[in-house]
């Protein structure tokens, strides 16, 4: 189950863990007939899926209403902030209509308030939904996120993002700022050592 050193530094309600539990269910059910994460976590999936979606709602901003997360395959880290944070208005992005029905079917047996648009990120319009927050787990680089984020930062130049990243979040950085201007700021991981919650503002394409 959830490692007891996690639960307490993320402060997860009993109520909020139950509906974690049916979440894992779901997934070790679902994976033996969709590739929905990497088989070799699913032995760890409370640290390596759960324990990492989750400690991103420490640092989701006070003034944020409403979330788009990009790419969310099973729903990492999306569902894990909609079923923590209720009072959120969150939706998901992802292109694959079999992670969508799973992520349907976590919604709903969870009864985590959560919006699903089937398509493409690029097809995706900021008038047809206008976040105060971008979120991304293992999807692309600094580059690649900041690019999907540009029509959504014209239509709200408020717009922050925050990003889980690996072990080169430094170099994309680096590699970002050759096209972007933005401020950031890079919190440390608590599942892993080597990876970080990159938390971006002030995001504009040169």
């Amino acid at each position: 189950m959830w490692p007891s050193d996690l639960l307490c530094d993320l402060d997860v309600s009993r109520e909020s863990i139950e509906k974690l539990q049916i979440y894992h269910a779901l997934l070790l059910k679902w994976q033996r007939a969709i590739n929905l994460v990497s088989g070799k976590t699913l032995n760890e999936a409370w640290l390596r899926h759960f324990a990492d979606s989750a400690q991103m709602v420490s640092y989701i901003p006070e003034h944020v209403k409403s979330i788009v997360d990009f790419g969310s395959g099973a729903g990492f880290p999306a569902l894990v902030i909609a079923i923590l944070r209720p009072d959120l208005e969150v939706a998901v992005v992802e292109s694959d209509d079999r992670k969508c029905q799973f992520m349907r079917t976590v919604s709903r047996e969870t009864d985590a308030p959560i919006r699903i648009i089937n398509a493409r990120i690029e097809s995706v319009s900021p008038y047809d939904i206008s976040p105060d927050l971008l979120t991304a787990r293992a999807l692309a680089s600094v580059s690649e996120l900041l690019n999907y984020a540009v029509p959504f930062v014209q239509k709200n130049g408020a717009l922050e993002a925050l990003f889980l990243k690996g072990e080169r979040a430094g170099e994309e950085l680096t590699e970002a700022r050759n096209c972007y201007d933005f401020e950031h700021v890079l919190h440390p991981s608590v599942t892993n050592r080597d990876a970080s919650i990159l938390h971006l503002k002030s995001m504009l394409k040169r």
